[in-house]
């Protein structure tokens, strides 16, 4: 589950990620605040913030077990919306410019988050279940209820961005909602699968009056930080620690933060490819060849690249396979 930021010229991301955590004494809870450049899309995770999150009743109500880990006393315990508004709030405060905030349902249902995002005139898109209530012309109704009430001809098809595989292609429909509310606009964007028909639901606010499209866009840019944190734990090891005190989290993540930032660096450095037949440098690739070329030695740098270049035309291929299947109907 993530929290996604999205800055002018339609830069992103934000987000709070969580793994799995064990019952002895390790910190596996983690608040992650971070940006990119919109341009560069997934390649790009730059770390703003970070924070850890302790289980209420396993830490917490064990002050001996915090202590001796190195827990602040101020540390107390907060939900998931209650950690990204103060982290979105601060961030403001330091003078961090955004536009849009977009989440999953975990932020959708989080009346005080969209509150405090609204007193900001800060635009959202975040996602909530098909069961939750809207007011639609007066009339209060469940999401799933006026996705039921759209005709055919309103549901339009946009792309969600680029997946792995193609274009991600969806039928997207919008209404009004909350029309007695003094200060913006507020609508209930509707997304429905076009192979499954499965429906997604998301409550969306801007200051200003916004097309369809902007709202479709900001809600597929929240899969970009999903893709960069998979970058992060596969490349960087961001989840890859066996920690037991505060401090050492705060040090390993920073430092897995900095990696990826170094690595995003050097992607975002590429000049334009103008080549058909071969990919640009990935993170993986970046990384894999710093490894090869600066922390391990060979006897011919000349074999490595050109295993480099013939791994990037392999993939370029598949890539193009992959988008004719996904192109649009």
């Amino acid at each position: 589950m993530g929290l996604t930021w999205v800055w002018p010229p339609g830069g992103r991301f934000s987000r709070r990620w969580c793994s799995c955590w064990s019952a002895c004494c390790r910190f596996q809870v983690d608040d992650l605040l971070g940006g990119g450049d919109g341009k560069l899309g997934e390649q790009v995770l730059l770390g703003l913030g970070q924070g850890g999150d302790l289980p209420e009743h396993t830490w917490l109500a064990d002050r001996d077990r915090c202590q001796a880990a190195g827990v602040p006393d101020e540390a107390a315990f907060a939900t998931k919306p209650a950690l990204a508004t103060a982290m979105v709030l601060a961030a403001l405060e330091a003078g961090v410019r955004a536009a849009w905030t977009t989440g999953d349902e975990v932020y959708g249902q989080d009346p005080r988050l969209r509150a405090a995002l609204e007193a900001r005139r800060m635009g959202y898109v975040l996602a909530i279940a098909g069961n939750r209530r809207v007011d639609l012309q007066g009339v209060v109704l469940s999401a799933a209820e006026v996705a039921a009430r759209v005709n055919d001809r309103h549901w339009h098809r946009y792309r969600a961005g680029q997946g792995a595989k193609g274009p991600r292609w969806y039928a997207w429909a919008w209404a009004r909602i909350d029309e007695g509310a003094c200060d913006g606009y507020r609508w209930l964007l509707i997304r429905r699968n076009l192979t499954t028909g499965e429906l997604a639901f998301y409550r969306c606010y801007a200051p200003d009056r916004q097309p369809l499209m902007a709202l479709v866009k900001t809600a597929g840019i929240r899969w970009a930080v999903e893709e960069s944190f998979q970058a992060a734990k596969g490349q960087v090891g961001l989840d890859h620690y066996q920690v037991r005190g505060w401090r050492p989290w705060h040090r390993h993540i920073t430092l897995a933060m900095l990696a990826l930032a170094l690595l995003a660096a050097i992607a975002a450095a590429q000049p334009p490819s103008t080549a058909d037949d071969r990919i640009s440098l990935t993170l993986p690739e970046i990384r894999r060849l710093l490894v090869a070329l600066v922390l391990t030695r060979h006897h011919s740098t000349t074999n490595v690249l050109r295993w480099s270049d013939w791994r990037r035309r392999h993939q370029a291929r598949a890539r193009h396979c992959h988008y004719q299947r996904r192109s649009e109907p």
